[in-house]
């Protein structure tokens, strides 16, 4: 499945964009940036259009601030919702406590995708592959849906069939943005991801609706 970033300070940016999929194409992700700068509104409208969504806020805090977090956005219309592995399991579990009696999934994110070796072992003190090993480690005892993890570190989740993987770093072509361990759609699908993130190859594109389309003709 197609988790298409909307990442938008401005309402008639956002719902441009959502105005041009297909929501039996996609689905969409709304992270920190349009979250904080549009709120509920952007939530409210891509959900109108029939959108299922995935609601990126990356929480990471004390166990009882994410379950209070969580149950206040609970009554929004999402399907997905994101939080920190590196918040420890007692995070994590008061985290699926928050979402009980609802349809959302939540995911942790193992190590994020601007990430490199170099990076994790200045931060954590392993490579980025034994930090997320560790995260899904921590991950698969608190009992959440899934993780989010860079493609390269699909066949490590795909030994956890508990864990459905939200897969970050998706690029058509070799880029020199601020993502590191990158992949193509077509090669991230046969290594296992159940879902793709996709922001700028698809929202900057110069027609979103053929760029969706060509994606997903790539991975049908």
């Amino acid at each position: 499945m197609i988790i298409v970033a909307i990442d938008e300070i401005d309402l008639n940016n956002a719902s441009a964009i959502l105005d041009n999929l297909d929501h039996e194409k996609c689905m969409v992700k709304i992270g920190s940036v349009s979250f904080n700068s549009i709120g509920h509104q952007i939530i409210y409208y891509a959900a109108e259009k029939g959108f299922d969504i995935f609601l990126d806020l990356k929480l990471h805090d004390i166990p009882n601030t994410v379950k209070k977090s969580i149950e206040g956005l609970s009554s929004l219309p999402i399907s997905m919702l994101t939080i920190h592995t590196s918040g420890g399991k007692d995070m994590m579990m008061a985290a699926m406590k928050a979402v009980s009696g609802t349809q959302i999934k939540v995911f942790g994110v193992t190590a994020l995708t601007s990430l490199n070796n170099d990076d994790t072992n200045q931060i954590f003190q392993r490579n980025t592959a034994g930090q997320v090993d560790a995260m899904l480690d921590l991950a698969q005892e608190a009992g959440i849906d899934g993780v989010v993890c860079s493609p390269h570190e699909l066949e490590l989740v795909n030994k956890r069939e508990s864990l459905l993987s939200i897969t970050p770093g998706i690029r058509l072509q070799d880029s020199n943005d601020d993502q590191k361990r990158v992949m193509t759609p077509k090669d991230a699908i046969n290594l296992g991801a159940d879902f793709l993130v996709i922001g700028r190859p698809i929202t900057e594109a110069e027609n979103i609706g053929e760029a969706l389309e060509e994606i997903f003709q790539n991975i049908s």
